[in-house]
């Protein structure tokens, strides 16, 4: 139901997750991820800690000092190990996560043993809230130094701006001079980063929560105590797919780092999803409870589905009356080099009943930003809108190569097969350039060549 940075994280290395996908953020930070196996309630789980390896130091403004179970409060809410009965559930095509407290017999090889009841061997600390505390601006400036992968990074960057969209909105404040505290410290960057690295490792097609459960009761923070969910946990849960529930214990389940991370990566279903199960994980919380393991479950596995993909857009529009042809005639091209997935032209009638433009732009929310700039530069538009779609459901496409015997001659022309989430293919489109060239070598009609070389694909597939 809840979730926390550092549960996510354990339940993504227990569901099948490479540890040393980690290795990137302990090589940029001084920070290590100690992963053992603990068992909460009789459910043996991953439980993931950061650890300090180097000189980091605390904020100095007293915040995010531990409690005195060890954990840290994150914007002053309860740090991400105080959770509860966690039984929401992601579901992939291609994997799966869900979580409760079902118990599974899985487990992992752990670089550290560090129980709660433990010294550390290696003189480190705890990293909770350790750093400074960063503006939103500071920490992408940080993302941009490790030298990750192009959509790691995208993701990370993501998941910040979801957090900075809400911290800014709770305080009425501009984002790039928003004030992260706990969560821009270097253990939550090494939750939210890390937890990019394996979604990416695990390589999922999609992402699913049921309800998250938010807990009950108050928690306090520097600016006074307020009911759980705390005031960001609920600016998020406003921009996500997913939606909330109370309880069912009184406690923080769920985080605003948890919150971000699966507002970005994850949609939201009422019930488990038709699934083939290849893989159980379990992430576990520091904290017990009576009556509910403080654990995440992650199913992963096949989709049963058979619709097509789901795939997270954003579309940009700007209305044009003074652009000249040769402008909007390149822009499919000009704004595809800043991440433009679609550019579509319609004609329009302005004011003063004049012809002008409707373009609109499909590009994926992490590249909108910049797509929305380049339009404005190109056209010379004074604003660009988003509207209201924030997902596409699109075709599993695959390229094959034909080969067609024409006359004494083969001639090569490539295929595009679209097919469903189950690899059941629908349509199939021979390329057109591929086909003119070959119908003006074999001087044959270009509709035929088109028709030979999709009927050859049927026959094959």
């Amino acid at each position: 139901m809840g979730a926390s940075g550092d549960m996510i994280l354990g339940v993504l290395l227990d569901a099948g997750a490479d540890r040393t996908a980690l290795e990137p953020i302990e090589n940029a930070l001084d920070v290590e991820y100690s992963v053992e196996t603990t068992v909460k309630n009789g459910i043996s789980a991953t439980q993931v800690r950061v650890l300090l390896t180097g000189d980091s130091e605390r904020d100095e403004s007293g915040e995010g000092e531990p409690d005195e179970d060890g954990d840290a409060p994150e914007h002053g809410h309860t740090h991400g190990d105080e959770h509860g009965d966690n039984s929401h559930e992601h579901s992939h095509d291609g994997h799966s996560h869900e979580h409760d407290d079902d118990t599974h017999g899985n487990h992992h090889e752990h670089t550290h043993n560090h129980g709660d009841d433990h010294d550390h061997p290696h003189d480190h600390q705890h990293a909770e809230s350790a750093g400074p505390a960063r503006t939103y601006r500071e920490v992408i400036d940080l993302l941009e130094s490790m030298g990750l992968d192009r959509d790691v990074e995208a993701n990370a960057k993501a998941v910040f701006r979801i957090l900075g969209e809400a911290e800014a909105s709770v305080h009425d404040t501009d984002l790039d001079s928003t004030h992260f505290h706990e969560v821009g410290a270097d253990d939550a960057i090494a939750d939210v980063v890390g937890s990019c690295l394996l979604f990416a490792d695990l390589d999922a097609e999609r992402v699913v929560t049921t309800p998250l459960a938010t807990g009950g009761g108050q928690v306090g923070m520097s600016h006074g105590t307020y009911p759980i969910p705390a005031p960001a946990v609920v600016e998020i849960a406003t921009r996500a797919d997913w939606s909330l529930s109370g309880g069912p214990v009184e406690a923080e389940l769920l985080t605003p780092t948890g919150a971000a991370i699966l507002a970005h990566f994850a949609d939201g279903v009422e019930t488990v999803p038709t699934l083939n199960i290849k893989k159980a994980g379990y992430g576990a919380g520091g904290h017990d409870f009576p009556e509910h393991p403080n654990v995440l479950r992650a199913l992963a596995g096949e989709s049963g589905d058979d619709g097509l993909i789901r795939d997270d857009i954003t579309v940009l529009e700007t209305n044009l009356d003074d652009t000249s042809p040769e402008v909007l005639g390149g822009l499919q091209d000009t704004l595809a080099g800043s991440g433009a997935r679609d550019v579509s032209i319609l004609p329009a009638t302005m004011k003063k009943s004049r012809p002008g433009h409707l373009v609109k732009v499909i590009t994926k929310p992490e590249d909108a930003e910049r797509v929305a700039r380049k339009l404005a530069e190109e056209t010379g538009t004074l604003g660009v809108r988003a509207t209201g779609a924030s997902h596409r459901w699109i075709a599993r496409r695959e390229f094959e190569t034909v080969t067609l015997e024409i006359g004494e001659s083969e001639y090569d022309v490539t295929v595009k097969i679209a097919s469903d989430e189950s690899g059941s293919a629908y349509d199939v489109s021979a390329e057109f350039d591929d086909a003119l060239a070959v119908a003006e070598e074999a001087g044959i009609a270009v509709r035929e060549v088109m028709r030979r070389a999709e009927g050859a694909t049927y026959e094959n597939l």
